[in-house]
């Protein structure tokens, strides 16, 4: 049995999923990294943080989650930290009289099942112990992106589990959070973001740039491995400072006349 503490993340072959498993691989974790399709960038992810492990599983089928779960605590004895970071169902955009009904579903229901799954399995191995962490990657598209209800509805659904899901584990020492990212420049998005796009949101970033997976990663990593280890039950933005930027880019006063 591996001594070590146990971090799975979902969707862990790329971009925020990734840096996150090496986040944790660098704070002493052994990562297990989660993948659906791209077996090389998963296994390229483990040669890059040592203390890792790949396992393919779809965690939208429960069967498969079962058997990843059982894998992992037949192997290491325990799961320490979830990571529910794997993208789903491809959202579809646009007006919503022209989104399918089958469309929207899918996407909601793909997303929730990422997390449901995995949830249900891996909860009562933290509750052995009384501890374990989890944290959701959600959106700051939960909020409003006029043209993408599915989407939208989706990661609002994902918050709204967490709350839940944090109110059933906090009597057994177990923390339910989500992250909830802004426009992040990874793989997935490279092809989507023009170079507009991106000058858009990195002049709307307090870093000056559009956000890295690493700019999640370290947040994600906090609540599980930080001073944040007694925050449980909320949805966390990590957007940048996107909508006070906008506020002062796109029209609004940046100052108030003073108080008479």
């Amino acid at each position: 049995m591996n001594s070590k503490q146990v971090a799975l993340v979902s969707g862990a072959s790329r971009g925020i999923g990734a840096a996150t498993a090496h986040e944790l691989g660098r704070l002493g974790y052994h990562v297990i990294v989660n993948y659906l399709r791209d077996a090389e960038s998963a296994e390229l992810v483990v040669e890059q943080i040592g203390a890792a492990q790949a396992i393919q599983a779809d965690v939208t089928d429960e069967a498969q989650v079962t058997a990843l779960v059982d894998r992992v605590v037949g192997e290491h004895g325990r799961i320490d930290v979830l990571v529910g970071n794997a993208h789903t169902a491809a959202p579809p955009f646009g007006p919503l009289e022209h989104v399918p009904w089958e469309a929207f579903t899918a996407k909601v229901s793909s997303e929730l099942a990422g997390v449901y799954h995995l949830t249900r399995r891996v909860l009562p191995v933290m509750r052995q112990r009384r501890s374990g962490r989890i944290v959701y990657v959600s959106a700051t598209a939960a909020e409003l992106i006029i043209g993408s209800a599915a989407h939208s509805t989706a990661k609002a659904a994902v918050n709204a589990f967490a709350l839940q899901v944090a109110g059933e584990a906090i009597a057994d020492g177990i923390t339910v959070n989500a992250v909830a990212p802004g426009a992040v420049g990874t793989d997935a998005t490279a092809e989507k973001f023009t170079d507009g796009i991106r000058r858009h949101f990195g002049d709307r970033s307090v870093t000056g740039t559009m956000l890295r997976p690493q700019d999640l990663a370290r947040p994600i990593a906090a609540l599980v491995d930080g001073a944040f280890t007694t925050v449980t039950g909320q949805v966390i933005r990590v957007d940048g400072g996107y909508p006070l930027l906008s506020q002062l880019l796109d029209g609004l006063p940046a100052q108030f006349p003073a108080a008479s």
